[in-house]
């Protein structure tokens, strides 16, 4: 039986997509970038998934970016109208960008191309110190997407995101942590460790706080200055959670000092 290109996890309720096409150094084809978007959808439709791992089923790659040759087969019925009419790589990336609750990338080696721009769309980064990233476009002679360089600038400012697609430089060791690009790094043997220690105590957390941070946060990234219409999603966010179940355990717990039973409520 074929191995599927992307591996579903599941550990209480954080959910780990590793990128399966070890062959092609976990490159993004057509079909797995579907699949991490249906993928998304669904947890997301379940609600019962709290925090999300990416990460690559290699400990020599994590992504070596776009595979533009890859051509897709057996696709369901679904990802072939989502080709249709959707750039899957867009998508895909959207997809990760605005999932509900947190996503970390466990960065385990090697991160190019489309590969760094997945990384730059979790909210988290957390890379082991032996990897190695770039931005190639420019080496390639090609022009990258105006949504992908807003999500670089996003997380490491105009500057950075300049210096790393104009060099096409391949950072490694402290280089990649100083350009921000990762916000920690640990030896490989930790690696694993170090992220899922994080979800945990992130998947702990009351939903709605993290839902709603997790919206208002997106929503600064595009606009830092909110408009109206902004400032009142925001606030209805925060009244839901004013007037939510959840903050009554979460007050009770600290009173009774016990861990909080949070019911997404």
């Amino acid at each position: 039986m074929e191995e599927p290109e992307l591996i579903k996890e599941f550990k209480g309720t954080i959910g780990t997509l590793k990128l399966n096409r070890p062959e092609r150094g976990n490159a993004l084809s057509l079909s797995l970038l579907v699949e991490l978007h249906l993928t998304l959808k669904k947890w997301e439709e379940e609600d019962s998934v709290r925090v999300v791992v990416i990460t690559g089923n290699s400990d020599k790659s994590f992504s070596a970016g776009y595979d533009i040759a890859a051509i897709p087969t057996d696709l369901t019925p679904e990802a072939v109208e989502i080709l249709k009419t959707n750039n899957p790589l867009e998508l895909a990336l959207d997809s990760v960008k605005n999932f509900p609750f947190p996503v970390i990338a466990m960065i385990n080696g090697y991160c190019f191309g489309a590969g760094l721009n997945l990384a730059m769309c979790c909210d988290i980064r957390i890379g082991a110190d032996h990897i190695k990233v770039g931005m190639p476009p420019a080496k390639l002679g090609l022009i990258y997407h105006p949504e992908g360089f807003r999500q670089f600038i996003e997380v490491i400012g105009m500057a950075r995101t300049r210096e790393i697609f104009f060099t096409g430089h391949t950072y490694q060791g402290s280089e990649v942590k100083s350009m921000g690009l990762v916000d920690h790094l640990v030896p490989i043997n930790d690696l694993s460790e170090t992220v899922y220690r994080m979800a945990e105590e992130i998947s702990k957390n009351a939903p709605l706080s993290l839902k709603g941070m997790k919206k208002i946060m997106n929503m600064i990234g595009k606009h830092p200055i909110l408009d109206s219409e902004d400032m009142m999603k925001a606030q209805t966010l925060i009244t839901e959670s004013f007037n939510s179940d959840d903050l009554k355990e979460g007050q009770t717990a600290f009173i009774e000092k016990r861990k909080p039973v949070f019911t997404g409520k």
